[in-house]
């Protein structure tokens, strides 16, 4: 009779556990349903983001999820420091209710100071010295800067070397693209300018001419492309002309500068890459570094994270980052991604997967400093792109005759 009971107690055992698994299982989806009730009924300035849930999920370590089949095989946990594992969970549990992460201190400010949520950005590649608290800041010109038409007046405008014939002729391209234009270059800030050349102006936002502007880097960018036989397209258009001429607000000029790139994109199959050149608005301190004894505008590449060409967007800025730190260190700050309500989160990079924006110095770079970086990056850019076509087995051209 005893190996009977035996076997009804093993039997007895089994149920229980089912039924306990089952009943875990029922009060897990319980919660499940009642978590997902509470979090699309409250209010959407206090629900926890799906951005939030994916950081928080991706903290999540082997030794955690070892620990959570430990505690179903009970011979697994006497290599566990149950402590470590504890905490890490505590850490995680708090991330996601509280929206506060002990990594990154901007979260523990970022509901209480208004216009924080500007700085919601995320590092996708860090350059050198680069962390949460000397991030690109996008400038937003006060209204009656914004709807003025009268321009500051110069001053320091002698010192500007003109960017014809200051390239450095060893580096010039053996390579041409031909009759073809395969760079496509705009500005979506169109008037974003720079301290150290106009009168009586000290506010970073306030840093705006219709002329003395950040269109002149991308003078000297085209130059020093087409210098290494890449044919480039500049769109100097006034963006911020046209958003007045519409009522429109300072909010609203990735939607107009879009239908520059569009209409781009129709006129001239052969345009390949576009790129959107901006200023940052943060102080010569973290828009400046020193290379070789010369001074250097620092360079961060922007990516929309509600983009479809994300993820091709940020693996060719990552090919243009790494060349630039191997060849330039110090000179960009890195990759940022951008996303959420305070962003327009495309950038018009869903246009095309060869699509990104860069800042190029700061509000108080001088031309001088700045040319020096967009001639950095047309050096590797032009070692990018023509690797990139002989991959591609596309036919290179012998230079064309002048």
């Amino acid at each position: 009779m005893k190996p009977y009971k035996n076997q009804n107690f093993i039997i007895s055992l089994q149920l229980t556990s089912i039924l306990k698994i089952s009943g875990m299982i029922v009060l897990t989806l319980i919660l499940i349903f009642s978590l997902s009730g509470i979090l699309t009924t409250i209010k959407p300035g206090y629900r926890v983001s799906s951005n939030l849930v994916t950081d928080a999920s991706q903290n999540i370590s082997g030794g955690l999820l070892y620990h959570l089949m430990a505690s179903e095989n009970h011979s697994l946990s006497s290599s566990i420091d149950n402590n470590r594992i504890t905490d890490s969970i505590g850490n995680i549990l708090f991330h996601v209710v509280t929206n506060i992460s002990f990594k990154d201190p901007r979260s523990f400010l970022g509901r209480e100071l208004s216009g924080f949520n500007m700085f919601d950005s995320k590092i996708l590649v860090a350059g050198e010295g680069t962390d949460y608290t000397n991030l690109p800041i996008e400038s937003v010109p006060p209204e009656h800067v914004f709807h003025s038409n009268k321009d500051p007046d110069l001053k320091n405008t002698e010192n500007i070397v003109t960017t014809k014939g200051s390239s450095n002729s060893e580096q010039h391209s053996i390579l041409t693209t031909g009759n073809k234009k395969v760079v496509f270059l705009y500005f979506t800030h169109t008037r974003e300018s720079y301290l150290p050349y106009l009168k009586g102006i000290t506010n970073p936002n306030a840093a705006s001419h219709s002329k003395m502007n950040v269109t002149m880097v991308g003078d000297k960018l085209k130059e020093e492309l087409e210098d290494r036989g890449i044919g480039t397209t500049i769109d100097k258009t006034d963006v911020q002309s046209q958003l007045l001429k519409k009522g429109w607000k300072y909010g609203q000029s990735y939607l107009e500068s879009r239908t520059l790139v569009q209409d781009a994109m129709k006129q001239d199959r052969d345009l390949h890459y576009f790129i959107d050149i901006h200023r940052d608005s943060a102080r010569k301190k973290k828009t400046t570094v020193v290379i070789n004894g010369q001074s250097y505008a620092k360079i961060s590449f922007i990516i929309g994270g509600e983009n479809p060409n994300h993820d091709k967007n940020v693996q060719l800025v990552k090919n243009i980052h790494s060349r630039l730190e191997k060849k330039y260190k110090g000179i960009s700050k890195g990759i940022i991604e951008k996303a959420g309500a305070s962003t327009n989160g495309k950038f018009n990079q869903d246009l095309s997967s060869n699509s990104f924006l860069i800042e190029v110095g700061g509000v108080d770079n001088t031309f001088e400093e700045m040319y020096r970086t967009v001639t950095a990056f047309a050096d590797v850019f032009s070692d990018f792109y023509w690797q990139a076509e002989n991959v591609n087995g596309s036919e290179l051209l012998p230079p064309a005759k002048k």
